[in-house]
């Protein structure tokens, strides 16, 4: 059995090779460990490898994962699709959220996050497909949204997330990734202070790379699969 230090240190291994290929350097792109649906235990050890950032997409399994590993120097992204009942406990709980789609939920996300904390690190989500099933943005619509979530409070605009469809072809792989990294460019070159692509996952985070993702979220690949019915980031 694999045990999830040596599942970490492949997937490494996978993001120092690919960053080699594309003439980038293995620390401009950051590895998001997916630990939802998995148990904090798993995290521990995670944490325990080396891993600090974890990402989750149920608000309450994860609360009850960070009141468990409290002791713990965590930074904790919220990934999943955001509701507008649980804007709260995700602005008083997380340091990331990738997936802001609507400028309602990110004036909700202003409102209630705590002066105490630090402004709240934001990615716009691009619905680089098209698909009626996910959440996103078109890509023509992601520069005024980004625009608008970059002049809220206690918001700080990062850049842009997008789950693709799958795809088992890296050229297709890489024609969605490359579709994001337009827009980033283009937010930028419109002076948007932005630098994050959160983009990549277990099955294609090589060809994400190669199209500049700064963020990863990487999850089967170190935990293992997830029971039938779960979803989402890989």
């Amino acid at each position: 059995m694999v045990t999830i230090a040596a599942a970490l240190q492949a997937v490494h291994g996978r993001i120092a090779a690919a960053c080699a290929a594309a003439g980038r350097a293995p620390q401009s792109v950051a590895l998001l460990a997916v630990s939802k649906t998995f148990p904090a235990t798993a995290i521990r050890e995670a944490w325990a490898a080396g891993q600090h950032a974890f990402g989750e997409s149920y608000v309450q399994e994860a609360l009850a994962k960070q009141a468990a590993l409290a002791d713990l120097a965590i930074e904790w992204h919220y990934i999943g699709p955001l509701q507008r009942n649980k804007t709260r406990p995700v602005a008083e709980h997380f340091a990331w959220v990738h997936g802001i789609d609507r400028a309602d939920l990110a004036e909700r996300l202003a409102r209630q996050r705590p002066e105490s904390l630090p402004p709240l690190q934001v990615c716009v989500q691009v619905n680089v497909g098209g698909e009626a099933s996910k959440r996103g943005v078109a890509p023509q619509a992601a520069l005024a949204l980004a625009r608008y979530v970059a002049g809220l409070p206690r918001l700080r605009l990062r850049g842009f997330m997008t789950v693709p469809p799958p795809s088992a072809d890296p050229q297709t792989q890489r024609s969605h990734f490359r579709m994001l990294a337009g827009v980033l460019r283009e937010a930028r070159e419109r002076g948007l202070p932005v630098d994050c692509l959160s983009m990549g996952m277990s099955h294609d985070l090589e060809a994400a790379i190669a199209e500049g993702a700064t963020i990863v979220r990487v999850g089967t690949a170190i935990f293992g699969a997830r029971s039938p019915g779960t979803n989402g980031d890989r």
